[in-house]
């Protein structure tokens, strides 16, 4: 098994801080932003059902641009044999 070497940016990470600091944020926003900093640290991946949520989110047209963002970041850090 190999380790996962991609890690969340800086810019990335200060806006998934930013939107759990947000009240208004939506629960989706704060669960994508969540992982999203866990992912700060090298080795972690996406988990299989927060990579289906993510995935999800990319796919809806009406998705705000930051949850987009953190989707995308998720995604990108995915498990490769899912």
């Amino acid at each position: 098994m190999t380790t996962n070497k991609k890690t969340t940016t800086s810019t990335t990470a200060s806006l998934a801080g930013a939107t759990l600091a947000d009240s208004a944020a939506s629960k989706l926003q704060r669960k994508l932003a969540a992982g999203v900093l866990s992912q700060a640290v090298p080795g972690r991946e996406t988990g299989a059902e927060l990579e289906r949520v993510a995935g999800q989110a990319l796919g809806n047209d009406r998705s705000a641009a930051v949850t987009r963002q953190l989707a995308a970041s998720l995604v990108s850090q995915s498990n490769r044999k899912r």
